[in-house]
């Protein structure tokens, strides 16, 4: 089985690596940030993409969602430290097929591959279980995130400190749509400065407080 590393800390993904290589997977290539895992997702076509949470320039759950849409033959996992119920039902809606906690990752992480890889979701103990049964029965009052995948990575930016400049300058985008994107985003949400959106980006997952 081909997968790839996604992670913003290099030791963290050294210690994946070597876990992983114990167990008899190849490791095929490692991305820091959710676009570079696109791009070599896109590349590669590995069987499984491991990504963190909690990644600049494009968070897991983005890169797991474009990962779904762009490379059908790639299974996600999802590395993070969170239980909460956002993240969770974000995930899912993403596409994601595991999703296991940091701190259990050395326990979990080949089970969770194993599981993924025979069609199953797989969650880490602790995660609840009626949760994901809610959202798969189409029970839960979580609301569906209004934005485009887009405005989702304008968002985030925005919330990790870039300025409007800055944002056009690693999207490869004019100030001007930059601007544009930030205007759509805030009448969207009906939030009026730059607090609000951090607030509502920590609560959908796109950043970590």
């Amino acid at each position: 089985m081909k997968i790839l590393l996604a992670d913003d800390h290099a030791m963290f993904r050294d210690s994946l690596k070597a876990l992983l290589e114990r167990e008899g997977f190849e490791v095929v290539a490692e991305a820091s940030d959710g676009r570079e895992a696109i791009r070599l997702t896109r590349r590669l076509n590995p069987d499984l993409a491991i990504v963190d949470l909690g990644m600049p320039v494009l968070n897991g759950i983005g890169a797991a969602r474009e990962i779904r849409k762009r490379c059908l033959n790639t299974k996600t996992i999802l590395l993070t430290m969170f239980e909460e119920e956002a993240y969770v039902l974000g995930a899912l809606q993403a596409g994601v097929r595991g999703y296991v906690l940091k701190a259990q990752a050395a326990a979990d992480l080949v089970r969770a591959i194993q599981e993924v890889s025979h069609g199953s979701i797989y969650l880490s103990p602790g995660i609840s279980r009626a949760v994901v049964d809610a959202f798969l029965n189409k029970k839960t009052n979580f609301k569906e995130d209004p934005l485009t995948e887009r405005e989702r990575q304008v968002l985030q930016l925005i919330a990790e400190g870039k300025s409007t400049k800055e944002v056009a300058q690693i999207l490869g985008v004019s100030f001007k749509t930059a601007e544009s994107h930030r205007m759509r985003i805030m009448g969207k949400l009906d939030l009026h400065n730059t607090a609000g959106l951090v607030r509502y980006a920590v609560r959908r997952g796109l950043v970590q407080a």
